[in-house]
């Protein structure tokens, strides 16, 4: 059984930590001397020893510095649009899984969802430290608070998915710069935001003949990206 892995503020001699992951410890049942991997979520991760285990808090030993797990060519940003319920959860937690390094939140014209509390924004980040536990992944992806698309930045490439597109993402796709890549809600984006995207220099590309769910396009728009970059 691969050992638990702990996410850190930053990797060093002796790590203390809090009361929320010593109950994961806990519950696991490790003990004093059991060996865990540590990681700062930047990409540093490494090998530890559990030297102390009280009913609070914990302290673990560094050991040896580890390879993490590989990062795709260029940081990726996915940014997406507001969604109802639990559906950004899974996206957040897809997208950590297939190399994000940020999601970026959008408030769009056709968003069902206009604004996201504190305490769901934690949540989210949360689900992306977990989510990076889970995939062994080093790094964590930042889970930026939303801002209106038409107050959205980035550096490199931007490609937008988009029904009707006919633009193919692995034709304009170079890896020379950071990417991003953006799902609109599910009434889609506007002709008048995708217009303005694309004057701005961002691509509209298609994901195929069919229409898909809110939910699903970021995942088929990453995992079409990553698996040109492994």
């Amino acid at each position: 059984m691969a050992p638990h892995r702990v996410r850190v503020d930053a990797l060093a001699p002796q790590m203390t930590l809090g009361p929320r992951e010593t109950r994961h410890l806990h519950v696991l049942r490790l003990r004093e001397g059991d060996e865990v991997r540590v990681f700062d979520g930047q990409g540093a991760e490494a090998a530890a020893t559990l030297t102390r285990l009280e009913e609070a808090h914990a302290v673990l030993t560094l050991g040896e510095r580890l390879t993490g797990a590989a990062e795709t060519p260029q940081p990726v940003t996915l940014a997406v649009a507001l969604l109802k319920g639990d559906k950004l959860a899974d996206v957040v937690r897809a997208a950590t899984e297939l190399g994000a390094a940020r999601v970026q939140l959008l408030v769009t014209r056709h968003a069902d969802a206009r604004e996201i509390g504190a305490q769901k924004l934690l949540r989210l980040r949360r689900v992306a430290e977990e989510a990076s536990k889970q995939s062994r992944r080093a790094v964590t992806p930042e889970v930026l608070a939303p801002v209106p698309l038409g107050e959205l930045t980035w550096q490199g490439k931007l490609f937008v998915a988009q029904p009707g597109a006919s633009a193919r993402l692995t034709d304009h796709l170079t890896w020379d710069a950071p990417v991003t890549v953006l799902t609109g809600p599910e009434g889609g984006l506007s002709d008048v935001e995708v217009a303005a995207l694309t004057t701005r220099g961002a691509v509209a590309v298609t994901l195929g003949p069919r229409i898909l769910r809110a939910e699903t396009a970021p995942v088929a728009l990453l995992g079409a990206l990553v698996a040109t970059g492994v």
